[in-house]
């Protein structure tokens, strides 16, 4: 007498459950608005919406084994993680590989880029260090902590790597300002950085500074630096209310619209699906926030409640800084919109840190506090 094999529904169930329902839903809608507009703006690069679906596989089994990861296992990896991110991002700076100018990668065997190690690496890290001194905090912890923070995000601006730098250092502040980083010391910190700005400038790359003087003055070199925003803007402003429809952008379809399957996409979205598109998706980034924040407001301890809130703001970080750059309202320094933008490692990393925050909420009740 044969056994009935059970549906292929009940087999896979058990395997979903680790995922957050709303923030799945959420990710998933953010995904498939983002496979919609890189089908149109990719259509005279053959493969891409393709390579986007192996991406969004891989994000998602990366995705399902980070949800699978219990907390307690996050803390012991903390500190081997960031020392090897940092051990990396040394080997970079000596012997890295050079392309269009800028030393990111690292062939160890494999072509690495390990930088996107310390987005990740750099919150667990600080959440580790102030887990460890719950209770004790006082002025020298936050300035251990800042050097923890530093040293990583100089060895990435050098490379250069504004973007990555920005996303790592801003992470890493998330942590420090949700541990109690006292207003005045982040006053203090906000007056010397404006007092710096001089001493920044004359250290900054020629084309990061080109970078911020066509944010004030696109218009100064039109057919050169000012190009992307320009055009950028243009779509944008064209799209009107309703978008002139999907597949029917003229910026897109005429490639006025630069990288418009990467750091842009946020242009040709709008182009074609106007500010009713851009509400919506703005609706969607900002219940992703919520439901990450709600997920650190139950996490039970300090490490975990740290690492959710920072991963959440670094989705924040993200969403902000690419639709602010492409709008004309930030100096462009190639920050992908989450979940939209065309690439596998940013897609992945984004998908870890989803997948960190189910592990969270799912291991709640049963992290000892």
């Amino acid at each position: 007498m044969s056994l009935q094999r059970p549906p292929l529904w009940q087999i896979i169930k058990p395997h979903l459950t680790v995922f957050d329902g709303a923030l799945s839903l959420i990710v998933f809608l953010i995904l498939s608005v983002g496979i919609v507009t890189l089908y149109s703006a990719g259509m005279n690069f053959p493969g891409r919406v393709e390579d986007q679906l192996r991406n969004i596989l891989i994000a998602f089994i990366v995705m399902w084994i980070a949800a699978n990861v219990s907390p307690q296992l996050l803390l012991r990896l903390a500190v081997p993680v960031y020392t090897i991110g940092v051990t990396l991002l040394i080997a970079v700076a000596l012997f890295g590989i050079i392309k269009k100018g800028s030393r990111r990668w690292l062939n160890i065997g494999v072509v690495v880029q390990p930088s996107e190690i310390m987005k990740i690496a750099m919150p667990l890290m600080l959440a580790w260090y102030f887990q460890k001194r719950e209770g004790m905090l006082r002025w020298d912890a936050f300035l251990v902590a800042t050097l923890l923070l530093v040293i990583p995000g100089f060895l990435i601006i050098r490379q250069p790597d504004l973007g990555t730098g920005l996303l790592v250092l801003g992470a890493g502040f998330y942590v420090i300002f949700f541990a109690g980083l006292p207003w005045k010391i982040l006053v203090g910190l906000f007056v010397a950085g404006a007092a710096s700005l001089p001493v920044v400038w004359s250290f900054m790359h020629d084309y990061q500074r080109q970078r911020i003087m066509m944010l004030i003055d696109p218009t100064s070199d039109p057919l050169g630096k000012g190009f992307h925003i320009i055009q950028s803007t243009i779509a944008i402003g064209s799209g009107g209310v309703a978008g002139k429809g999907w597949l029917m952008g003229t910026q897109t379809h005429l490639e006025f619209i630069p990288e418009r399957t990467t750091d842009f996409i946020f242009s040709v979205y709008s182009e074609e699906f106007g500010l009713i598109g851009n509400v919506v998706l703005l609706v969607l980034y900002l219940l992703l926030i919520g439901r990450g924040l709600m997920i650190a407001g139950n996490a039970p301890t300090l490490f975990t409640r740290l690492l959710a809130g920072a991963i959440t703001m670094m989705f924040f970080t993200y969403a902000f800084v690419n639709m602010g750059m492409v709008s004309g309202i930030l100096p462009v320094v190639g920050v992908p919109l989450p979940f939209m933008s065309y690439g596998g490692t940013a897609l992945v990393t984004l998908g870890l840190g989803a997948g960190i925050l189910m592990s969270i909420q799912r291991h709640r009740k049963l992290v000892q506090t």
